[in-house]
């Protein structure tokens, strides 16, 4: 039986907390889990893994990282045992030998990843690897090699871009970070606007989304969490159905706007 095409997902992650509280983002993590068919590995492109050069994990079992301070106890106690995949991590970097991805084996999992694999997989059963971001490369270079590497969902891949589409700490409203829907005027309106072209297909102004106006600028005042969305929109091909999920703000400058492509 050949294999099925599998989705390419772009999760907003927001706080690690989620990895660890069950709410309505941790909930619809675990359903994503329960429907879509079990893969032969997941390959998450985490806002949290930013390099120079392009990198994937390529040791047996990767560690997990606690890459974040001031949570609970609770959370640095998190063991996340997913087995990683030195076969996965050269037939990843086989498909696309003029990237140049080089085999890391010191990395492991960050926040970006397991705060949400571990509700889609809560056994640990599934591999798991981890693609760096090259944080060097505009837009573009980051869409074009989600392109490049879509052909993994036909071959058992379940790819997790993980970030956050509106994400400025800076401006965080604390008060309100439990009020539910919460975001500041700009906040809603970039969300709606990176949404619309999502939805539309219209995936050029996404690539520059400065060019989309300040609230742009606001939403993304560095580009680590946005960069990962491109890789999952890189992926669609063009019988693929796109849907959001998640789809509010968080304490007035965060969405955790998601994206299902297939």
């Amino acid at each position: 039986m050949p294999t099925p095409k599998l989705p390419a997902l772009f999760i907003g992650h927001g706080s690690p907390m989620n990895g660890i509280e069950v709410n309505d983002f941790s909930r619809s993590w675990r359903a994503l889990g329960a429907e879509i068919p079990v893969p032969k590995a997941v390959l998450c492109v985490s806002a949290h893994w930013l390099t120079r050069g392009t990198f994937v994990t390529a040791m047996e079992n990767p560690p997990t990282i606690h890459d974040f301070g001031g949570f609970p106890q609770a959370l640095f106690d998190v063991r996340y045992p997913a087995p990683g995949s030195p076969e996965c991590a050269r037939e990843i970097r086989a498909l696309v030998p003029e990237t140049g991805i080089g085999l890391d084996l010191e990395w492991g999992l960050d926040h970006g990843a397991w705060t949400v694999i571990r509700h889609l997989y809560p056994e640990a059963n599934v591999p798991v690897l981890q693609l760096s971001i090259d944080y060097a490369r505009p837009g573009r270079h980051h869409y074009e090699l989600g392109r490049s590497l879509a052909g993994l969902r036909r071959l058992g891949y379940l790819v997790i871009a993980s970030g956050n589409m509106v994400h400025n700490l800076r401006l965080v409203d604390f008060a309100n970070l439990d009020t539910p829907g919460f975001g500041f005027d700009w906040a809603h309106e970039i969300n709606a606007v990176f949404g619309r072209h999502i939805l539309e297909r219209n995936h050029e102004p996404l690539m520059d989304y400065e060019s989309l106006g300040p609230s742009a600028k606001l939403a993304v005042p560095t580009p680590d969490h946005y960069y990962p969305l491109l890789y999952a929109l890189g992926m669609q091909e063009d019988d693929d159905e796109v849907s959001l999920f998640n789809d509010v703000a968080v304490g007035g400058s965060l969405t955790m706007t998601s994206v299902r492509i297939g």
